[in-house]
């Protein structure tokens, strides 16, 4: 298997940690975009003696955060190849209890909702923007997006909205880069998932939600050569 240059956000959470570890695991070099440096650090503790792990302290909020991102990788690296659009937000940043009793409309503030499409929408588009030209150049691209199921979209503001919009820009890419070496599809997990985004507030007991773990094989396969021409697609 060719090694490949993969960018993955929100890499110090559950699932981040594991498609860091699957990735590192098959050769892959590995940018670990994270705001958490306490969890950035595990992870580096996880990989210890892997040198093809880079770890980067980014706020993706910011657009300066999500360029800190693309450059850091590209000075460590070299280039781009792949960008996992993992980074997230629980509903539990609004109240404990966000999960199990979603806010309504009148308890949604603006500030809320730029924070949620912030990382949801914005980052996403902004290191894609960024590392498309890098993928095109090198003849190889992948851009994979987590977002969330179409229940989710439809039931729970601003959380939902903003993955939603994040899906509907997977499509819109795939279709734009269609003829290019660059193929784009969304991974979901299909259920809560224990990560720490889900607080315990939320009524959802552990022992019945997914593990991240469920994450590893399909990304392996979607930064493998073998998912050449495998594109526009929404694997659950």
């Amino acid at each position: 298997m060719v090694s490949r240059v993969v960018l993955l956000t929100g890499a110090a959470g559950g699932i981040g940690r594991v498609m860091t570890q699957a990735l590192l695991a098959d050769g892959h070099k590995v940018a670990a975009v994270d705001r958490d440096v306490s969890g950035l650090e595990r992870l580096k503790a996880l990989c210890q003696s892997d040198n093809r792990l880079h770890c980067i302290v980014a706020q993706l909020e910011l657009e300066a955060g999500c360029r800190r991102a693309v450059d850091e990788t590209k000075k460590h690296f070299g280039t781009v190849e792949a960008v996992i659009n993992n980074a997230g937000i629980g509903m539990s940043a609004i109240r404990p209890d966000a999960e199990a009793k979603p806010p309504g409309i009148e308890e949604l503030t603006g500030q809320t909702f730029d924070r949620f499409y912030q990382i949801f929408v914005r980052a996403p588009a902004t290191i894609t923007r960024l590392a498309v030209p890098m993928m095109k150049t090198a003849g190889f691209g992948r851009v994979v997006n987590n977002t969330t199921s179409f229940l989710t979209m439809l039931r729970v503001l601003p959380y939902g909205a903003a993955k939603a919009a994040l899906e509907a820009m997977s499509a819109v890419w795939a279709s734009e880069l269609k003829d290019s070496p660059v193929t784009v599809n969304v991974l979901v997990p299909g259920g809560p998932t224990d990560t720490p985004l889900i607080n315990a507030a939320s009524g959802w007991p552990r022992d019945k939600m997914l593990r991240p773990e469920i994450m590893g094989p399909p990304i392996r396969w979607l930064l493998s050569d073998e998912s050449v021409g495998f594109t526009g697609q929404r694997i659950t």
